[in-house]
């Protein structure tokens, strides 16, 4: 059943195969013992694509909620033990899981080493309830009405920012309009493959503009290196390696007027579930509270 959930999830026996840690002639071997015990197809399969059928549908529906539940009891008694343990899985986008986790994770380990990390990088908005994950991480402006959600990080400003060399060949953009003379660096958001349209604000009227340049990626170290290499104006939120690069003088922002702000990041998680001991010690540590701490021998 856990197999079977788990390619509806991913509609792929490949990447279902993956999440599972098993082979995907395994998983489809289950599969047919599970679909011949039962006397119903459950899955439609192309070579290219996999989706339930109508009975599959409905078996994969009743699924959840029990699954979800025998989880919830095993967490339950992982939590009357006092110890933080089990495994913790975080669905967050590539940015965020770099930007707050990677840089925390031999401190959480060391703080609690029974508790094994499963970080899933994700920037199609995931059903984080469907994908049996803890918590995910989510721009405010992108969290669903029924999670709890904690605040990680101040709301995020928007940047335009380029290389010295290029704005001392191409000059300074001094309004919105004057980007259609420039060599922009544009973002394809990696769930949906739409280009991103560069979102503008002042005097509280805001609005939105294609762009055009020489370089467009899904990649945020591919767009940042080639803002720094002198490509283009690129237009991304104040992250660490932004705000780095202005300090250190590789890159100088331009159109610092027009540029809105927008809500931080979050962890969020089903407010039907009361978070794990391990949830509770990982948003400790994304907040670098005093009480992650080693525990004493």
């Amino acid at each position: 059943m856990k197999a079977f959930a788990a390619i509806v999830d991913h509609r792929s026996f490949a990447r279902a195969a993956s999440h599972l840690g098993m082979s995907s002639s395994a998983l489809s071997q289950t599969i047919r013992l599970l679909e011949s015990r039962l006397g119903a197809r459950l899955l439609n399969r192309t070579t290219r694509s996999v989706a339930p059928t109508a009975v599959g549908q409905k078996l994969y529906e009743r699924l959840v909620p029990v699954m979800l539940e025998l989880e919830s009891a095993v967490s339950e008694a992982v939590d009357a033990t006092g110890r933080v343990a089990g495994l913790l899985r975080i669905n967050a986008p590539g940015y965020a899981a770099t930007m707050l986790i990677g840089p925390r994770l031999g401190h959480f380990h060391r703080a609690y080493p029974d508790v094994v990390l499963e970080v899933v990088s994700d920037d199609r908005l995931s059903d984080i309830v469907a994908g049996r994950f803890d918590a995910g991480i989510r721009a405010g402006e992108r969290l669903e009405k029924d999670v709890v959600a904690v605040r990680l990080t101040p709301d995020m400003e928007m940047m335009a920012v380029a290389s010295p060399d290029y704005l001392s060949t191409r000059g300074i953009p001094k309004k919105p309009a004057d980007l259609h003379a420039h060599a922009c660096i544009n973002w394809r958001y990696p769930g949906s493959g739409a280009v991103y349209r560069w979102e503008f604000e002042k005097d509280g009227k805001a609005f939105e503009m294609s762009v055009d340049g020489p370089l467009t990626s899904n990649m945020q170290e591919v767009v940042l290196d080639g803002a720094l290499q002198g490509l283009g104006i690129l237009y991304t939120f104040n992250d660490h390696r932004i705000v780095r690069s202005i300090e250190e003088g590789r890159l100088q922002r331009v159109l610092v007027d027009w540029s809105p702000t927008f809500p931080g990041l979050f962890l969020y998680y089903s407010n039907r579930r009361s978070p794990t001991p391990a949830l509770r010690a990982f948003i400790d540590c994304l907040l670098d509270r005093d009480s992650v701490t080693a525990p004493e021998e």
